[in-house]
């Protein structure tokens, strides 16, 4: 356990996540007193000119941040991601869909998707392990869609650009949402639980195609319509207010840095500082293909004759102050997530505590 109060504590848990401490801060004051009201965000009507000015400006500013056309909108929804794995195929399965299987999350998608009609797979990598993303495959043109998972938190790999289709793409980007620039006429969908890049738990971005909505064959319930939460500009039910909160201020200290380029740009930074690390230390290495590392979630493991060590890195680690690094539970291992609030000098002191620790072991 961490006990010394005097140490800095670095947050590469892979969410939820570590969050910008000014904002962190505002939360916590709009929790006690929000806007000077006497009362607490947590108090005070969603139908307020309040809380209505929070989720105007909150569409607006992920508009203006990821430069989002005409003709689409922000949606925040309970439910998180796993409610979009049925959401999607409910409104825009017709035919078939298809998907990407490059990771857990990818397959739980596509499992999803199984119950509302035909799916096709175009490509896995689950038989190396998701090892790497898919690449050369052929997208069938009489799909509906193509579904994605541009960053797979569990292996640490990730797509970071923009993939050219002849059909729509729907692309679950929650964990590496406002990391890049996008260019978003190219899809139909971009979803992610908020809980890594954009917010605490408990909020569900959708940036959606107008014209995509509305169209489905079934009868859908009101609650997983798109169309209907389109049209109540995310207001058809209570929605998670403090969370969309939380998600404004991030989305105004994202504005304040610089934007997406300079979030992209600290992510490769701090990325690389780490994967040089892992590649320089003999007690580690990497488990994603290179080609295809993430610079949201550096996976790694003890080389096989320091593998009987890992407890005892995990340990060392939560002394220096490097919090959650312990790799899923499917997979074990070690995990850096570096998510855009994460400083370069947390990526800086993991690499030292890796060759401090290697030092240790007189392994350097």
């Amino acid at each position: 356990m961490l006990n010394n109060s005097t140490l800095h504590i670095y947050n590469f848990g892979a969410g939820p996540a570590t969050l910008p401490h000014e904002v962190v801060e505002a939360t916590a004051q709009a929790v006690t007193d929000f806007d000077g009201m006497g009362l607490s965000l947590m108090e005070i009507g969603h139908r307020t000119p309040q809380f209505q000015a929070i989720m105007k400006e909150a569409q607006s500013l992920m508009k203006e941040l990821l430069h989002v056309p005409d003709g689409y909108s922000v949606l925040f929804l309970g439910g998180g991601a796993r409610m979009q794995f049925d959401m999607i195929p409910m409104n825009l399965l017709h035919h078939k869909a298809a998907y990407l299987d490059c990771g857990h999350w990818a397959h739980q998608a596509m499992e999803e998707a199984q119950l509302f009609g035909e799916v096709e797979v175009v490509a896995s990598s689950e038989a190396e392990g998701y090892a790497s993303i898919p690449h050369n495959f052929t997208i069938p043109e009489d799909a509906d869609y193509l579904h994605l998972t541009t960053n797979n938190t569990i292996y640490g790999t990730e797509l970071r650009s923009d993939l050219d289709s002849p059909i729509p793409l729907v692309a679950d980007m929650s964990s590496d949402i406002l990391t890049r620039p996008i260019d978003v006429e190219r899809y139909g969908i971009i979803y992610g639980g908020a809980q890594k890049n954009l917010s605490m738990a408990g909020v569900t971005f959708v940036i959606i195609r107008n014209e995509i909505a509305g169209r489905s064959a079934r009868q859908l319930p009101a609650m997983l319509d798109y169309a209907v939460h389109i049209k109540h500009g995310s207001m058809y039910n209570t929605p998670p207010m403090l969370p969309i909160f939380t998600a404004l201020q991030t989305l105004r200290w994202v504005k304040r840095q610089g934007g997406v380029e300079e979030m992209g740009r600290r992510a490769a930074e701090r990325a690389a500082v780490v994967y040089d690390e892992i590649d320089r230390n003999p007690l580690f290495m990497g488990t994603a293909l290179p080609a295809d590392r993430s610079l949201m979630n550096a996976c790694f493991v003890l080389s096989p004759a320091y593998k009987h060590l890992e407890g005892a890195f995990a340990d060392f680690a939560l002394s220096r102050g490097i919090y959650g690094i312990r790799g899923h539970r499917s997979v074990g291992g070690f995990r850096a997530s570096m998510y855009n609030a994460m400083p370069l000098e947390g990526a800086q002191a993991l690499a030292q505590c890796m060759k401090d620790f290697a030092h240790l072991q007189g392994a350097e």
